[in-house]
């Protein structure tokens, strides 16, 4: 098996244990297991991006969504995918059109500055306008780069933690689904990508599973900081990929 994925049992065991904690920080907080898995998988097998990174976030967002569904923002749902069907489409252009290092920085820059406006801004409005645009740039950073969780996590972020990570399990579900249409339809989805997700996805599902005992202390007041502190480090990693591909 670890042939046709193109990595020793080393490097396996390194995107396992990625996956397993980034399952966990999604699970806690609502997002981030791309954020963790995306930048292991690039170091060792940078071919199954972005689509195995999609494939993988599938039973991870369903699980979540479903495990708090009595809490999901349902108008949220509606007005964020609305968004995001543009953002979509925009996304697999992007990937198709733009060389990979401009694309990571482009990306990397705006998750920062969205960082900056949370922190200068407590508070931003929920509303369809606010939901729409949420949903149209989480759609095209998603499709193009595999991490489309913070804008959702920013608008969300001063929320009660069930409503945080229902919301955004469902939001991503759906968004996820886009996304891997749009790759397949781009030609960048093949079946190399679902084994390599196949092989990996049990450390997810075992890290959604373990995130249940981290909910009670995070939602007594570390959330907002967890959701912050995660979304930058998003920004970071992806600036770091795009600097590491001009080199």
């Amino acid at each position: 098996m670890l042939a046709t994925l193109g990595l020793d049992a080393t490097s396996f065991f390194l995107v396992l244990v990625a996956a397993f904690v980034g399952a966990l920080v999604q699970g806690s907080i609502g997002f981030g297991l791309n954020l963790i898995v995306a930048p292991v998988v690039a170091a060792y097998r940078p071919e199954a991006l972005p689509a195995a990174a999609i494939l993988l976030a599938i039973p991870m967002t369903a699980g979540s969504a479903l495990r708090e569904h009595t809490h999901i923002d349902r108008a949220a749902v509606y007005w964020t995918t609305l968004g995001r069907l543009p953002g979509v489409v925009g996304g697999a252009w992007l990937v198709a059109m733009l060389d990979a290092e401009t694309l990571a920085m482009t990306i990397g820059a705006c998750v920062l500055a969205g960082v900056g406006m949370s922190l200068a801004s407590p508070r931003f409005r929920i509303d369809r306008r606010s939901q729409a645009i949420a949903g149209l740039v989480g759609g095209l950073m998603g499709t193009a780069s595999s991490i489309g969780g913070p804008p959702m996590a920013l608008l969300y972020q001063h929320e009660p933690g069930p409503i945080v990570r229902s919301t955004l399990g469902a939001t991503f579900l759906i968004g996820t689904a886009l996304s891997l249409l749009a790759l397949a339809f781009a030609g960048e989805v093949r079946g190399f990508h679902i084994v390599f997700a196949g092989a990996i996805a049990p450390a997810v599902l075992a890290g959604l599973l373990a995130s249940r005992f981290l909910h009670e202390s995070l939602d007594a007041g570390w959330l907002r900081p967890c959701v912050l502190g995660f979304a930058a480090l998003a920004g970071l990693g992806v600036l770091a990929r795009g600097v590491m591909l001009l080199r």
